[in-house]
């Protein structure tokens, strides 16, 4: 096990390629935190216990001195300290393992037990029936009863296959470790590309959560070209255009007013957090 050293009151923040990572949302969500906050790599797993090399395979490249190299594919865990943050964040980067999932969840887990964390935010994405032309849906839920009040979340009630994110929250759960699952609905009849659009929503329902201040980087310039691809595609296929306007009409039937008050306020609120943290002298 690694030797975390010293951290200062650490949430860790968790998604996993594979099933549960529609469009690369939430591993993608991860990456631009691992950017955006220079995290630094501490452990990896050996992905000798836990993968089929002919499912997810080595890949052959370069290092930096020109070097042939051989990369594995592998969970890895890296450590952030946000500035002005107040408190360290453990990133897990990982892939659904192929086999023995109750052991990789216990070799994670130990790491997060040792660095004290008292939260795990775990990432996912789903395909829906979610129209390209309105905010991505995403959901929080927790089976924490004192995180449930503190933040007004719901207990999730999907019953079913669980791909690794609904594994490690349950082994979470039954470490007393507070975990809340967050998840983004990408809009199906798109979701052949990366959406950047999504892995902005996670990110600013991670902000909302926990209060941190999270750099947006390029994504908003990101998810507004996915946003005119998307539309592009709406404007040249008639099809896709009536599908789009009949998802558009029921999601405007059931949801509430975009622009509450408490939505703006909260905005507001996650936009000031930015601008202090993008600001030079901090």
């Amino acid at each position: 096990m690694p030797d975390l050293g010293e951290l200062n009151n650490p949430l860790v923040i968790a998604a996993f390629e594979g099933w549960n990572d529609a469009a690369e949302a939430a591993t993608g969500a991860v990456d631009h935190l691992i950017d955006e906050w220079d995290a630094e790599l501490i452990a990896e797993v050996d992905p000798e216990d836990y993968y089929d090399f002919q499912v997810n395979r080595p890949s052959v490249g370069f290092d930096e001195t020109g070097e042939r190299e051989l990369t594995w594919p592998t969970t890895r865990v890296y450590v952030a300290r946000p500035d002005g943050a107040g408190r360290d964040v453990l990133l897990i980067r990982g892939i659904e393992p192929n086999m023995r999932w109750r052991g990789f969840c216990n070799e994670l887990l130990a790491m997060v037990d040792d660095a004290d964390a008292q939260l795990v935010v775990v990432l996912g994405a789903l395909l829906a029936d979610s129209p390209h032309t309105r905010p991505i849906p995403v959901s929080a839920t927790t089976t924490d009863a004192e995180l449930a009040t503190a933040w007004s979340l719901e207990p999730s009630k999907y019953e079913g296959p669980t791909g690794i994110t609904g594994v490690f929250s349950d082994a979470c759960s039954s470490l007393g470790i507070p975990s809340v699952s967050v998840w983004a609905a990408i809009p199906h009849y798109i979701a052949g590309s990366p959406c950047p659009k999504a892995t902005l929503a996670l990110l600013g329902k991670i902000e909302a959560l926990t209060d941190l201040a999270i750099p947006e980087g390029d994504l908003p310039e990101m998810a507004r070209a996915w946003q005119r691809g998307a539309d592009e595609l709406s404007e040249e296929d008639p099809e896709v255009a009536e599908y789009v306007q009949s998802l558009e009409e029921q999601r405007d039937t059931t949801d509430l007013p975009e622009a509450s008050g408490d939505a703006i306020a909260a905005e507001f609120e996650r936009y000031l957090r930015r601008r202090n943290t993008d600001r030079p002298d901090n």
